[in-house]
């Protein structure tokens, strides 16, 4: 998936939080961005590869892409990191969402995801589509709708309370 839907994916899955949850929404859906980012900390391409290029291309000559970045063991490790510096919760949670939404993301793709690496399995879901398609393109709609319903819900709880 591209950069764009990685984004609205990580600010729908924040939002959807936000309805379950007491947390700042707007926190959440900055850190949610700042997640949704993160694994792709491994191509040089990506959005935040460009803006770390030397962090990329160790991650990168390391581990290659889509493997350990897209894994359980590193959204665990990255979670262990932020309850240990991180003393928001909001921000901690909206990175963890926004991680965890750009891995499912990634195995709705035909190359699929090294989710339980060191393990070399790729997992993958059974409908998948390719970076940057049409699919592609519906999957971001669908997403940025979904987000415009958990804002109108939030804004609408914001106004019953005032």
């Amino acid at each position: 998936m591209q950069g764009n839907t990685h984004i609205v994916g990580g600010i729908t899955a924040s939002l959807a939080f936000a309805q379950i949850s007491n947390d700042n929404p707007l926190v959440l859906v900055g850190a949610g961005v700042i997640g949704a980012l993160l694994p792709d900390i491994c191509h040089g391409g990506s959005k935040i590869g460009r803006k770390f290029p030397i962090i990329s291309k160790i991650v990168n000559t390391m581990f290659g892409h889509r493997s350990f970045t897209h894994s359980l063991l590193f959204l665990f490790l990255i979670g262990m990191l932020l309850h240990t510096f991180i003393p928001y919760e909001s921000i901690s949670l909206g990175i963890l969402l926004g991680m965890a939404s750009h891995i499912f993301l990634d195995m709705c793709t035909k190359k699929g995801v090294k989710l339980f690496f060191p393990v070399s399995i790729s997992v993958r879901l059974p409908l998948t589509t390719k970076t940057g398609s049409k699919a592609e393109k519906v999957v971001f709609m669908l997403l940025t709708m979904l987000s415009v319903f958990f804002s109108y819900e939030i804004i609408f709880k914001l106004f019953e309370t005032v």
